[in-house]
């Protein structure tokens, strides 16, 4: 999965990247538990512009933000970066809405630690 056949990082890989970051924070900042927990969040609704390509093995940092936090879901921004580099090679856009684990079909109230640690990335 790193390079496709014109030797970049194929464009379903950036969508990887982006749940990455943020269920990383999500468990790291937030205490997410994605196994065991009663409430995980859901992708509803996610997009990318494409800025520039990169390939593997460079280094990719990457950048995240709340752009809308609801009593229910919340919509990320997430910024991919070329190593050292000021200007975002991808933008992303993604909706988490949070459900109970057993019934993925039913929104709920975002966690309060899990909000707590949103709020603090909220842009402003």
């Amino acid at each position: 999965m790193d390079n496709d056949i014109y030797g970049h990082v194929n464009n379903v890989v950036y969508y990887s990247y982006f749940d990455t970051v943020i269920n990383r924070y999500l468990i790291q900042e937030g205490g997410l538990d994605p196994w065991n927990g009663e409430v995980i969040g859901v992708c509803a609704e996610s997009s990318c512009r494409y800025r520039a390509a990169f390939a593997f093995p460079e280094d990719i940092e990457a950048g995240l933000r709340v752009a809308r936090l609801g009593g229910r879901s919340v919509t990320y921004e997430i910024g991919l970066f070329k190593a050292g580099r000021e200007e975002a090679g991808a933008e992303g856009r993604f909706v988490h809405v949070f459900v109970p684990r057993g019934d993925m079909t039913t929104a709920v109230a975002i966690p309060e630690q899990i909000r707590a640690a949103l709020a603090k990335l909220q842009a402003g």
